[in-house]
């Protein structure tokens, strides 16, 4: 029996970002009408909303931030031995990317898509009278922090970060807390501040109407709650330089005694697991799965999974990542060592590379977990003068790692950058953190780009906007450089 997916017929943006209502069969089709008639019919429209985010989150954003930012390089092509960028990173591994030669411009449709769906639902909200007032209430809080989170992604990649300009005056993208119909609607992109002032509105208004019920079958950390969401608001409200709010947030969960932090002796062992989560694992949206259970894609095998020398991914640890674990640091074991053929200069040896564990075999899709959250409260300590608090949480994660204690404050906020590189690694940050911290970037071991580096403030730190979407809507302006 074919599913039917909840799925909408508008045009976002550009030419190709029609949903694929438009492509099914005329006997298959079903109106959003019908679709959200039911609860079973809204509730099938919702577990679709998160299948996507997590689709968006395994993409090729999942290897983003490592990639670009120097912690991530690659192994041989299986066929022929030789290194080689991936076609997929072709461009942006460069900083090469064009508006109409773009491999974010899936990315960017996928997330305008994912909103539209999100505002679909909220704006029937009020028509579900087969959910109680405390499912409606769940279901509109997880829908706001859904599109929260799908705006925040947009700004990561397509705008400058807060800090660029002093007023966060330069733009950040268009946020759209309505269905938007092409030929109709022509948004403009909002300032910086506009955009994070939007993200603060969605979150706060979610985190008043969650019910701490859950509304899907699965695991608890696969859905949007007071917590993650309280995380996320933390998360983004670093990026964003509001160090007030990501304190207050971070102390939340970690005061909230709903997660505990991995300990020195299981560490590793959490993470060498097959497919459940690490214990102190706060949002993890689950890998999908085919007819007969089985994980029919993953982490694993999209980027970061080695079977045999004859079956493995292509992204491995770079040299830069790899020098700064020291020899007692026990994450150092987190990577796997395989010897592979690889012609150089005519010859075919044996190198070494260093595969992640934190994603082998069937993992879910990680976005937060605590150990990320003591990180963001002792940097935003540390941006406050709250040195000693953010000296102690900085050194909880440095001691779990088998490192010495850090006393001295002079250089406090580099020693924590360091710890998220080292701690955080292959989840999705580097890139982010550099822009963050204003430096510049630099790709020394294992790099094979064109430009390898590059100084900050760049217009190449961000991604141009497509061009299909600057086309269509002469409101959208362009990235400065592009």
């Amino acid at each position: 029996m074919k599913k039917i997916p909840f799925l909408i017929s508008i045009l976002l943006f550009s030419f190709y970002s029609c949903s694929d209502f438009l492509e099914q069969e005329p006997d298959e089709q079903v109106s959003i009408k019908q679709q959200l008639a039911t609860k079973e019919g809204v509730l099938q429209a919702y577990n679709g909303i998160y299948r996507d985010l997590e689709a968006i989150l395994s993409g090729n954003f999942a290897v983003y931030a490592d990639l670009l930012g120097g912690n991530i390089t690659f192994t041989p092509v299986i066929s022929n031995k030789e290194i080689s960028i991936p076609a997929k990173f072709l461009n942006t591994y460069s900083f090469n990317s064009k508006e109409n030669k773009l491999d974010f411009e899936t990315f960017y449709e996928d997330c305008y898509d994912l909103i539209n769906q999100t505002n679909v639902l909220l704006e029937n909200n009020n028509s579900f009278i087969f959910l109680s007032s405390e499912e409606n209430n769940q279901l509109k809080a997880e829908l706001l922090t859904v599109r929260a989170t799908a705006h925040y992604l947009l700004t990561l990649l397509f705008a400058q970060n807060y800090n660029f300009t002093v007023d966060a005056s330069h733009l950040g993208v268009v946020y759209n807390t309505n269905t938007v119909i092409a030929g109709v609607d022509f948004p403009a992109r909002k300032t910086m501040a506009e955009t994070y002032t939007l993200l603060q509105q969605d979150l706060e208004n979610a985190l008043q109407l969650y019910q701490n019920i859950q509304l899907l079958g699965g695991l608890e950390v696969s859905y949007f709650s007071v917590i993650s969401t309280q995380a996320l608001y933390a998360k983004i409200a670093l990026q964003m330089n509001d160090y007030p709010k990501a304190l207050e947030y971070a102390n939340k969960v970690i005061t909230s005694s709903y997660k505990v932090l991995l300990t020195k002796n299981n560490y590793i062992l959490e993470w060498e697991k097959t497919e459940a989560p690490v214990l102190e694992t706060i949002l993890e949206f689950s890998a999908p799965r085919n007819s007969s259970g089985a994980v029919s894609s993953s982490l694993a095998n999209s980027f970061f999974g080695y079977n045999s020398n004859q079956n493995y991914k292509r992204h491995v640890a770079s040299g830069d990542l790899l020098s700064l674990y020291s020899t007692n640091d026990i994450r150092a074991d987190l990577f796997l060592e395989q010897q592979l053929e690889t012609e150089k200069n005519g010859n075919v040896a044996l190198e070494s590379y260093f595969f992640t564990k934190k994603y082998q075999v069937s993992p879910g899709t990680l976005f937060i977990r605590l150990s990320e959250i003591y990180l963001i409260r002792a940097e935003a300590n540390a941006r406050l003068n709250n040195t000693a608090n953010a000296l102690a949480d900085l050194n909880i994660i440095r001691e779990r790692a088998n490192l010495l204690a850090i006393n001295n404050t002079n250089n406090l906020l580099e020693e924590i950058f360091l710890e998220r590189r080292r701690e955080l690694a292959f989840e999705g940050h580097l890139f982010f953190d550099i822009a963050r911290y204003k430096k510049d970037v630099i790709r020394d071991l294992g790099c094979i780009a064109t430009v390898c580096n590059l100084s900050y403030p760049s217009n190449f730190f961000i991604l141009p906007i497509p061009f299909a979407s600057v086309s269509l809507n002469q409101n959208i302006k362009q990235n400065e450089g592009y």
